[in-house]
């Protein structure tokens, strides 16, 4: 599911349950009796995307190995309003103390998934690709790019590590386009590819000079976006073509249809809605 991350998954979890449960769950401790059993169940209070199935059930599993897990709905189902998502059945003092991160972290993941599905159905029919951003909560990233891609987008590069991407403050700091490709096509390996952000059309011609690998349209008007993307196919029409900045779900597909590749947007998931997901006991019994 998450590509070899599950070793750091747990250390996660396991770090942010002792952020909420600390030294224990008091009210549990104080309310409920030792050896208490329910059966709850999670429930959509509002349509959506669902996503974070496994992180949820990962995290009950963290607090109780013993606890039950039953998934009901499917990861990147569309739910609507009283679903039932899933099942958890074992100690409740267990489930009083996972509820709130499991929940947390399910509905975080599924506002992601339901935002993106959204950006989604704007470019529906065009050959364009929708990406994510950095632009995650420092902690998260794993998670909410995995939502990204159950609500059917891509994601750009994980990290700072795995893509070069030449933004104005590199230019500066270079000299220039053509000083800071240059710098980077010397050392990197050939299989990692150079992106270069553009914010005029003096700067796409200076990245296509360039021999840059992607160039990125950074906050352009749609009429300079399309003479940027008839220069790029005319001198080298293998370039991918980016464009990122401000983009809303109103915007989206006037700017898909200048011919574009890839759009990235940020507000997948800096700018979102949690979706409204809830859990509620049921039949209870004492051992």
């Amino acid at each position: 599911m998450f590509n070899g991350y599950q070793e750091g998954l747990t250390s996660w979890i396991k770090l942010w349950l002792q952020e909420d449960v600390g030294s224990g769950d008091v009210t549990t401790a104080v309310t409920v009796p030792q050896g208490h059993q329910s059966r709850a169940v999670i429930h959509a209070k509002q349509s959506g995307i669902l996503a974070g199935l496994p992180v949820a059930e990962h995290v009950f599993r963290t607090v109780d190995p013993a606890l039950q897990f039953r998934a009901v709905a499917t990861e990147g189902q569309s739910v609507q309003k009283g679903d039932i998502i899933a099942e958890v059945e074992g100690s409740t003092h267990s489930l009083l103390t996972g509820e709130r991160l499991a929940l947390n972290l399910l509905q975080r993941m599924s506002g992601i998934a339901t935002r993106t599905a959204e950006y989604v159905s704007r470019i529906e029919g065009l050959p364009v690709r929708l990406v994510d951003t950095r632009k995650t909560t420092p902690g998260h990233r794993m998670l909410e790019k995995y939502a990204v891609r159950v609500g059917g987008g891509s994601n750009h590069r994980f990290g700072l590590y795995d893509a070069v991407m030449i933004k104005d403050n590199h230019i500066k700091a270079a000299g220039g386009i053509h000083e800071a490709v240059a710098a980077a096509r010397a050392v990197i390996p050939h299989t990692m590819t150079i992106e270069v952000e553009t914010e005029s059309l003096q700067q796409v011609d200076e990245a296509l000079s360039s021999g840059a690998d992607i160039i990125m349209l950074d906050n352009m008007e749609p009429s300079m976006m399309r003479e940027a993307v008839a220069r790029i196919r005319q001198g080298r029409p293998h370039v991918r073509i980016e464009a990122s900045g401000n983009v809303s779900l109103d915007t989206i597909r006037g700017l898909a249809e200048t011919g574009i590749d890839i759009i990235s947007v940020g507000r997948l998931t800096y700018s979102f809605e949690n979706l409204d997901i809830s859990l509620d006991l049921g039949t209870k019994k004492k051992e």
